[in-house]
């Protein structure tokens, strides 16, 4: 809750309600009003309930003071809440709600989502020690009260437990500092007392079931015939009665049981604390003007015991600053919460739930949201009141001759430009945009080329391999065909398919559906005399298409046509019939194991995409791809270039043409429209 300059203070007692308003100008603070109005009995008396005997209370001070237009704040009694202290481990600032948030949850007796809470830290200037106060009340009965309060039409902005206002209070009228002597505050209730410790810049806070109450039952008890209301007015007048003394007498016991309390709260405090001086006590409440009283304490505590005559820091602007004075005592906890409202509290413990006080916000914003809706309907009605008011002198407006001239014009203007034809669509010449997309991909081929030259070298190398350590040493490659074809995917003037294998062809279907990507169709053909050549053609072309198939920078892949493998060998021409061997030599041929077979079973070497090629089969018979396709020989610039890229060592060669040559047939597809690796450079 934002802080106001004006504010109500109301505690809720057992005996009374006590209400301040102050209103707060810099460090000036004077008391604008105030009341007490007693209940008609009681709250602690037997059999009563508590709503009953608040609610006409309650209702008196509504009606005869004015709540609207300030801040107001209200207390739960001690005995209701919850007041515990700790000292914290040294950590950073920013981790102390994290660590205040464990204690809660060890130090409040119930489920942190079922009441609501609030702490203050106190640092001492001689210690480096951080302690925490954390003040806590059950939801249910924060709720009970503000329910009850809002029977009456008021909603408060602030709650917090009647011992903090009370400090509150004397802390600003004494001027509390680190250096202040260690004062003890009892405020002695009807239902309980709370003592409030304030000693080096720090609080603590102890509430004990001993109040009026206590006095008043010890009366009926040492008077039997005497009623609860009646022993009540007694205690009261005590030192008017002629019986003073049986009085004393018999309220003594209770007399004890505070000083013990005390004593026991002082006790503990010290024990915490070592080196505390505690040095006065400031009493509060109407129980604190039973005669003897103040003498009891002094003895009994061996300190001075003062009792609240007046708030010295709080001006009067009335003739009612007696009357004020006079009920200081009970006043002083509403004053303290006043105080905290207007922002000007030492201990600023909120345990107002969230989502009253968001409503409460929103309720006192709704006369501006009106007044704003309002403004908002009036300037709407103006602007669209302006526009029609114009419409209205614009129609009944004569028409300008020389308009009716403009449009009369204009009119016959497009007559005449319909009539010629200029107004429907024309063609587009889309010359210029195709000789520009001429440029497109014009690096395509090239690379192509590139590929083609890298396969024939990595043939080379892995046969000039084999036939080292054979006896034919001039296995040797020739590119004799090439040829790169274009096929958009289908839907684009796609001329066909190569996902089914052709006429004569293997039957699997290791490849891509092509007729769904944009592709160049890659076939080539070279020429080796085999013997232990042909043996490296199966490993170092499948290895080849196998690392090159995606790189990175390169922007296509390379795929193998479904139904096609990458590569067949098939003899040259019509008079190989031998199997590619010379006469009286054994075949050489092995399977994709590696391993030798027998000669006879002429099982055939099954490459990479599937099928088998047979050594033995003569051209033009049903078998792998080119068997049953002419070899195309028109690209003479592409095989001139390769055989510059990769030219023939005659010498290396060895043997003699009309040794028997094998023909090795490529045939791979390249997707244009395949997602590339990028370049990590």
């Amino acid at each position: 809750m934002p802080p106001s300059n004006v504010s109500w203070g109301i505690e809720v007692g057992a005996a009374a309600i006590k209400a301040v308003k102050l209103e707060v100008d810099d460090d000036n603070v004077r008391v604008l009003d105030f009341a007490v109005i007693n209940h008609p009995k009681v709250l602690s008396t037997p059999d009563l309930d508590p709503h009953d005997g608040l609610r006409p209370s309650l209702g008196a001070l509504t009606s005869t003071k004015d709540l609207s237009n300030a801040a107001v704040a209200i207390s739960t009694p001690g005995h209701q809440s919850f007041a515990r202290f700790a000292k914290l481990p040294p950590v950073e600032a920013k981790k102390v709600p994290d660590i205040v948030k464990f204690e809660a949850v060890q130090q409040i007796p119930f489920p942190l989502e079922d009441v609501e809470w609030d702490y203050q830290t106190f640092v001492s200037p001689d210690s480096p020690e951080v302690e925490v106060g954390i003040f806590a009340i059950t939801r249910p009965r924060i709720m009970d009260q503000l329910s009850l309060l809002g029977e009456v039409g008021v909603t408060p902005d602030l709650a917090t437990i009647s011992p903090v206002a009370a400090y509150n209070a004397l802390a600003h009228d004494l001027e509390f500092t680190e250096k202040t002597p260690g004062t003890i505050i009892l405020d002695v209730g009807t239902t309980a007392s709370d003592l409030i410790i304030a000693e080096a810049g720090r609080v603590w806070i102890r509430t004990f079931p001993v109040g009026g109450h206590q006095f008043t039952e010890a009366l009926m008890g040492s008077f039997p015939n005497l009623s609860y209301t009646k022993a009540e007015r007694l205690k009261r007048e005590a030192e008017q009665s002629k019986h003073a003394r049986h009085i004393f007498q018999a309220m003594r016991p209770v007399f004890t049981d505070l000083v013990q309390e005390i004593q026991r709260s002082i006790g503990y405090y010290q024990s915490i604390h070592p080196g505390a001086e505690l040095q006065r006590l400031v009493g509060l409440g109407s129980t604190f003007q039973l005669p003897g009283l103040r003498k009891y304490l002094k003895q009994q505590l061996q300190m001075d015991v003062y009792r609240l005559d007046q708030l010295k820091r709080a001006r009067v602007e009335s003739s009612r600053e007696s009357e004020f004075n006079a009920a200081a005592m009970n006043l002083c906890t509403a004053y303290g919460l006043a105080l905290q409202a207007t922002g000007r509290g030492t201990l600023n413990a909120n345990l107002m739930p969230v989502q009253v006080v968001r409503e409460s916000m929103w309720k006192r914003k709704l006369p501006w949201f009106a007044a704003a809706a309002g403004a908002a309907a009036a300037t709407a009605a103006v602007a669209f009141l302006r526009p029609l008011l114009d419409n209205t002198a614009f129609t009944g407006a004569e028409r300008p001759a020389s308009i009716q001239r403009a449009a009369n014009e204009a009119r016959r203007l497009k007559s005449d430009a319909e009539a010629a034809g200029v107004t429907e669509a024309a063609a587009g010449d889309t010359t210029a945009a195709e000789l520009v997309s001429l440029l497109d991909d014009r690096t395509l081929y090239p690379r192509l080329v590139d590929d083609l030259k890298r396969i024939v070298s990595t043939l080379r190398g892995a046969a000039a391999a084999d036939a080292a350590s054979s006896a034919d040493n001039g296995a040797v490659f020739e590119l004799v065909s090439y040829d790169a074809e274009f096929t958009p995917k289908a839907g684009q003037n796609n001329a066909g398919s190569f996902s089914r294998p052709r006429s004569g062809q293997s039957g699997s279907n290791q490849g891509v559906d092509l007729s769904q990507h944009d592709h160049v169709l890659v076939t080539a053909s070279l020429e080796t005399p085999l013997e232990d050549a042909r043996i490296a053609v199966e490993e170092a072309i499948y290895g080849w298409f196998e690392q090159n198939a995606t790189r990175q920078g390169v922007p296509y892949q390379i795929t193998q046509v479904a139904g096609s493998p990458y590569w067949t060998i098939e003899p040259a021409d019509a008079s190989a019939q031998t199997g590619g061997r010379r006469p009286g030599s054994a075949p050489s041929y092995r399977d994709p194991g590696g391993s030798y077979p027998d000669p006879g079973s002429r099982p055939g070497l099954r490459p990479p995409g599937g099928g088998q090629f047979d050594p033995g089969r003569p051209p033009g018979q049903p078998g792998q791809v080119g068997s049953t396709t002419p070899v195309e020989r028109s690209d003479a610039e592409l095989i001139s270039l390769m055989q510059r890229e990769a030219p023939i060592d005659a010498a290396v060669a060895g043997g003699s043409q009309a040794e028997a040559r094998w023909r090795v047939n490529l045939v791979f597809a390249v997707l244009l429209d395949a997602p590339a690796q990028e370049d990590e450079s």
